[in-house]
């Protein structure tokens, strides 16, 4: 007799979501669906909206990653009016986007990945969340939270909060970076890029330790879409797109971002 088994809601993501697992008569997974439950109305809400007020609406698509949405807006507006801002502005929404990714990846990382990594796969799944990983490793846990702070705070010091802030507007910014929130920075940081660092050897250690189960878990061919520079090297808030196989092999680049729609089709899912 076929069965359903419905995993609601998903712990340790970003967001909210479920999973549907199909098993066969024989009890074989016969299919298996990831089904985000995010609401999806953002594009009607813009539809006739003044340009100004796009910043604040569409940094709300997101509560993690709110200073992607907030730039894409920002940009966006750039284009419309036909400015190009000011290279003060341009760093200043530059180290906001780098607050973020940092905020993020800390998140990500420290309290979404490490507990499989730290605590293994084989662990209690009661314990193997980030208060598990807290009683096994404080000082781990502590620095995590404290990395994400950094990179929240970075925010907040330009935006006036850490969450949806509508800092970026078409044209530039609405306020600069103080002296005291410069100085916060340049003393946080030794910190934080010493955490980051710890962290890229636990991962790496990790790597070493289930070597066998990254090459299976998660691992299909794909493709993928990164932003580079002019020398093809990262970037994070302008460049040029560059597509990828799951082999390392560039098969499209140096594509202008108003040229996307030609190489990403777009669906909407029932």
């Amino acid at each position: 007799m076929s069965q359903t088994i419905v995993i609601d809601p998903v712990t340790r993501i970003e967001g909210h979501a479920k999973i549907s697992i199909f098993l066969d008569d024989n009890g074989q997974v016969e299919d298996a669906r990831f089904h985000v439950v995010e609401f999806r109305g953002f594009e009607k809400f813009c539809e006739g909206r003044p340009l100004w007020e796009m910043a604040g609406i569409t940094a709300r698509i997101c509560g993690i990653c709110p200073i992607s949405h907030l730039m894409a807006s920002a940009k966006a507006g750039d284009q419309i009016l036909a400015v190009e801002i000011s290279p003060a502005a341009e760093k200043l929404r530059r180290l906001m986007n780098l607050g973020q990714i940092v905020q993020s990846h800390a998140l990500s990382f420290f309290h979404l990945s490490a507990p499989d990594f730290l605590l293994g796969f084989d662990s209690d799944p009661a314990k193997r969340n980030v208060f598990g990983l807290i009683a096994a490793d404080p000082d781990v846990a502590r620095a995590g939270i404290r990395l994400r702070q950094f990179g929240q705070h970075v925010i907040r010091l330009l935006g006036a909060k850490s969450i949806h802030p509508a800092w970026a507007v078409p044209g530039g910014v609405r306020s600069p970076l103080s002296e005291e929130g410069r100085a916060w920075i340049r003393e946080r940081l030794p910190e934080s890029k010493a955490t980051a660092q710890a962290a890229l050897g636990i991962f790496k250690k990790t790597l070493d330790t289930y070597g066998a189960e990254a090459q299976v878990f998660g691992n299909f061919p794909s493709l993928f879409m990164s932003l580079v520079g002019e020398n093809g090297e990262w970037e994070h808030y302008g460049g040029l797109l560059r597509f990828g196989d799951s082999a390392g092999n560039i098969i499209a680049d140096n594509i202008e971002h108003e040229d996307y729609a030609s190489y990403v089709a777009e669906a909407v899912e029932p």
